[in-house]
């Protein structure tokens, strides 16, 4: 289990539009994807340079295919990457303001402190 890895799916997709509407219409599909050729890069950094040890495990490519964050908060992905990166893609499903994030709020609602650790 990487968190560091989790976190760099949600950081790397919630910062190119075209990947956070590709992740909302084939999320297995761009989880595949992103991790045979993003997952190794080595962020900000000239091409070439990658690392070949890191892997998403079975549980968390699922919650990431399926947009299971409370999944994923407990499994320790930062709350905030996920919450951004959620609201891009869904928000403009509900039409009350800030539906979608009161949502977000009731489904991890049944967390207490203390909150899984996000140390990556």
């Amino acid at each position: 289990m990487s968190k560091y890895l989790l976190d760099k799916f949600l950081y790397t997709v919630d910062r190119d539009p075209a990947l956070v509407e590709r992740y909302r219409e084939d999320p297995a599909g761009t989880v595949a994807w992103w991790e045979a050729n993003l997952g190794g890069a080595v962020l900000n950094c000239h091409t070439g340079e990658a690392t070949t040890w890191l892997r998403l495990d079975d549980t968390e490519r699922q919650a990431l295919a399926s947009h299971d964050y409370p999944k994923l908060f407990e499994l320790g992905a930062h709350p905030f990457l996920t919450l951004t990166l959620f609201i891009a893609m869904f928000e403009r499903d509900y039409t009350e303001p800030l539906a979608f994030q009161k949502l977000y709020a009731e489904r991890l609602a049944g967390y207490s402190l203390p909150y899984p650790d996000i140390a990556t």
